[in-house]
């Protein structure tokens, strides 16, 4: 499908629907959507930073001059979805998420983030190396106005948009955007193509049922949250993936293997070349967290220098990683 076509910037998918896309596709690089209706329009996720979100929308001027912004829906509260929020808060949009999106939309949340790329040691040099090209910094987080939890339908100009809650999944509030008379989705973080996803929330079990219901859906062309445009062959791929980590760190749990040991023993396979793939250290921890309780939850900062090292980052400034 769009995988012929993945550039970078605006792509009209036709039946009134756009997605803007950020090759590769990799840590930050997401995509966008846009809706349109009888004289206005649904934004699916604003970018990582202004600079990128101000290209976005100039770059969809001319549809948004016939069809302007009048709800911005954020699939989930992870940065890359929503740090462009404040560009549109003025536009007298209604910005819309989940309710458990809602609650991790905050300015101490976002700042964190930004930090990461000031600190020193080996857990800074990874930080900036994935997330170089971004302006994290002075980006005044802007939540939504109204929010939801389950389902809800949307009138965009006359037509349906359905807003799907099947977080927690990759995180605690992911929501998937459908727009039925066009049989298409957009899929937030529940889907990246080409590169490895990670549960930051889970649990997996819970993440491969949010695929088996897209895989139940009346669409045909899926918007991943990273990646190029899809289908469902996509879905099935992810899913695989999912399915394949949970499936051996569960057996390793129950081998009596420590996380370190299972996430260093687990077999790949043909997933074993995708980009991304120290993320393998946030899956495993997830299921074993599921599977006991007790088992503590790291930060991120802390989940970052396992994925750094899995990646070829060396590990010995590790204990530098301090917040400021």
């Amino acid at each position: 499908m769009g995988t012929l076509d993945y550039r970078q910037g605006h792509h009209d998918l036709g039946q009134g629907c756009h997605a803007w896309l950020q090759p590769d596709g990799s840590w930050g690089w997401s995509n966008s959507g846009l809706v349109t209706g009888s004289g206005t329009s649904l934004m699916v996720d604003t970018l990582f930073d202004l600079a990128l979100t101000r290209e976005m929308l100039a770059g969809l001027a001319p549809v948004l001059e016939d069809h302007p912004l009048r709800i911005l829906v954020n699939t989930h509260s992870d940065p890359d979805h929503v740090n462009g929020n404040e560009l549109v808060a003025d536009r007298y949009v209604e910005i819309v998420a989940s309710a458990a999106a809602a609650e991790l939309m905050t300015q101490e949340a976002l700042d964190a983030v930004a930090r990461v790329k000031h600190l020193d040691g080996v857990l800074g040099e990874f930080a900036r190396h994935i997330f170089g090209p971004f302006e994290l910094d002075g980006i005044t987080a802007t939540g939504p106005d109204r929010t939801f939890s389950g389902e809800e339908s949307v009138d965009v100009g006359g037509r349906e948009v359905r807003l799907i809650q099947v977080g927690p999944a990759h995180t605690p509030g992911d929501a998937l955007v459908h727009v039925p008379d066009a049989r298409l989705l957009y899929a937030g973080d529940v889907l990246f193509v080409g590169g490895t996803p990670i549960a930051w929330a889970g649990p997996i079990d819970r993440w491969i049922a949010a695929l088996d219901r897209i895989l139940d859906m009346d669409v045909e062309t899926i918007v991943p949250g990273h990646g190029p445009v899809s289908g469902k062959s996509e879905i099935s791929t992810m899913r695989e993936y999912l399915v394949s980590v949970e499936t051996q760190a569960r057996a390793r749990f129950e081998d009596g293997l420590d996380v370190d040991e299972a996430i260093a023993s687990i077999d790949l396979g043909r997933f074993a070349d995708l980009p991304e793939h120290g993320r393998l250290a946030q899956n495993v921890l997830n299921v074993y967290q599921q599977l006991d309780p007790a088992i503590p939850r790291p930060d991120r900062l802390t989940v970052l220098t396992k994925i750094a090292a899995l990646e070829g980052f060396s590990p010995t400034a590790f204990e530098q990683a301090t917040t400021p």
